[in-house]
């Protein structure tokens, strides 16, 4: 992730409530293969399960552990990002909250899970708020979509963020690791990563951008014109102005004893 000062962090997080709408819209969801390795990794199903999924956001991964039969909560800090789940979620629980204090009790869940959202957290916090909320045998599951940096297209675009913002994207790619994750070293991750991609008219690969909190922070004047220039470069790849997304879902997982 980028290097952000705690002021910093604070206002990235917060920036989504403003622009749930947009994220809920345009954001891309997680394939069917990520939640079988997530199967695969805890050895056990997730239909049945009780899994709390964590910075829920506006409900894209929650809704999909949720029709895999999972008996899901949600946890979520932001205002506007609770209102948009509540309204297109209605029949999933949802409370109000953040890893790094879980208004869970203790034993009492399957699954914690983290879609998009662990690099939030103060892992020195969310990792024992985890393992104490995880009944035995439980798992963590984290993951992430992030951009398949071998595709040209999407090299040559990152690229142009990484000017404009100054970040270097690959380096955040590498920086989805079990050390980020737990830095302590007290859980045992093991990862898997699962290609996958989705075909979208220009206008919702940009508005997709748009809802990063690198942009959202930046002002919408700034914003604006940099979409406006990429969409120029995208149009010039993809004349018939469909977009092929490609993205690489890390998942990290550990199990408690």
């Amino acid at each position: 992730m980028v290097s952000m000062t705690a002021s910093h962090r604070a206002t990235r997080a917060h920036s989504f409530n403003s622009a749930a709408a947009q994220y809920a819209a345009n954001r891309p969801a997680y394939p069917p293969a990520l939640f079988d390795a997530v199967e695969d990794l805890a050895g056990h199903p997730l239909s049945g399960a009780r899994v709390a999924d964590i910075g829920a956001g506006t409900g894209i991964a929650t809704a999909l552990l949720h029709a895999r039969g999972a008996d899901v909560i949600a946890v979520e800090p932001g205002d506007g990002m609770a209102a948009q789940f509540r309204s297109a979620h209605p029949g999933i629980p949802i409370v109000r909250g953040d890893g790094n204090t879980l208004p869970l009790t203790t034993a009492s869940v399957d699954f914690v899970t983290y879609a998009q959202a662990w690099h939030w957290t103060d892992p020195a916090q969310a990792v024992p708020e985890a393992v104490r909320v995880l009944r035995p045998g439980g798992a963590l599951a984290l993951w992430w979509n992030t951009d398949a940096l071998d595709v040209p297209w999407i090299a040559e675009a990152a690229g142009r963020t990484e000017r404009f913002f100054g970040v270097n994207v690959a380096a955040e790619n590498r920086n989805v690791n079990a050390r980020v994750a737990d830095p302590t070293g007290n859980l045992d991750f093991t990862d898997r990563v699962v290609r996958w991609s989705r075909r979208i008219p220009v206008d919702t690969h940009l508005a997709n951008l748009g809802s990063y909190s690198i942009f959202l922070v930046l002002g919408e004047e700034a914003s604006a014109a940099f979409l406006a220039e990429e969409r120029k470069h995208l149009l010039r790849t993809f004349p018939d102005g469909i977009v092929e997304e490609v993205y690489d879902a890390i998942l990290l997982l550990a199990t408690t004893p």
